[in-house]
């Protein structure tokens, strides 16, 4: 059973990584991130 969620765990990991690497999808991940960032950012 171990092998098989490994196997379930890269499928899902490599499909988040092709997802990332679209131009526009990493316009969406930078504009997140800085959102993350300035609200944790102390004023």
């Amino acid at each position: 059973m171990g092998m098989g969620k490994k196997v379930a765990a890269f499928g899902i990991a490599k499909k988040i990584y092709d997802e990332a690497r679209k131009p526009h999808n990493q316009a969406k991940i930078k504009a997140a991130v800085k959102k993350v960032q300035d609200r944790r950012r102390p004023h």
